[in-house]
Parts: structure tokens; C-alpha cells; sequence
């Protein structure tokens, strides 16, 4: 399956949609939406997967990376995560890093940012 992922930024949040299978051959296309965001003025990063297949060591490198581009001061959100996406968060540890989420409520995200 093609690798998709589209941006979108309102006030100081961005939110990045996610299709397909992220790994070697599509982590760039991942890594530009990011540091598209990283220049903005954000305290949020939303990451929707629910509709993300397939999460290789790479797509993984390109989580890490992410998580050090926003730094502390971004709360990171992974919404929806497919069983085998989750799993690869799971076994690697990265879960305890983000907010692992079932479903995006804005309003929930804003109160926990307050």
C-alpha cells in the first residue's frame, strides 16, 4: 500500500495523518511533513494511524527522531494505532514516551494541556 501523510496545523496544534506502510523507502516523506511542523509555533503534535499498516525500524527511527525534533515542550499524541503498530511501540518502549490515545477528542487534548 502507498504511504501518505498529510499536515495540518491549527492555533498550536499540528496534526499529521498517516496511511500505508512507513519504513525505509517512505520515512522521508515523513520526516518533511515533521520538520514542517517543527517550524511552526506548536505545543501539540497529533499523529493519526489509524489508518497506518505497517511500521518498520525505520518508520520507528523516523518516531524517535520526531520525539527529539519537537522536544519536551510538545505533548506527542498517537491516535488509533493498528494492533501491529502498537505492538512494534510496545516491544520497543516508545509507547512510555508518547500519549497513546484510542480516539482524538480536541477537547480532552487542550484540558490536559492546561
Amino acid at each position: 500500500m502507498t504511504f501518505n501523510a498529510t499536515l495540518e496545523i491549527i492555533d498550536n496544534i499540528a496534526q499529521i495523518s498517516l496511511s500505508g506502510e512507513l519504513d525505509a523507502s517512505t520515512a522521508l516523506i515523513f520526516q518533511e511533513k515533521i520538520g514542517a511542523a517543527a517550524a511552526q509555533d506548536i505545543n501539540t503534535l497529533i499523529l493519526m494511524m489509524k489508518e497506518l499498516e505497517y511500521l518498520s525500524s525505520a518508520g520507528l527511527r523516523m518516531l524517535i527522531f520526531t520525539k527529539q525534533k519537537m522536544g519536551p515542550g510538545v505533548a506527542i499524541y498517537v491516535v488509533s494505532p493498528q494492533e501491529m503498530v502498537m505492538d512494534t511501540l510496545e516491544k520497543t518502549g516508545f509507547h512510555h514516551s508518547v500519549n497513546v490515545i484510542d480516539e482524538y477528542d480536541a477537547a480532552k487534548i487542550a484540558s490536559a494541556l492546561s
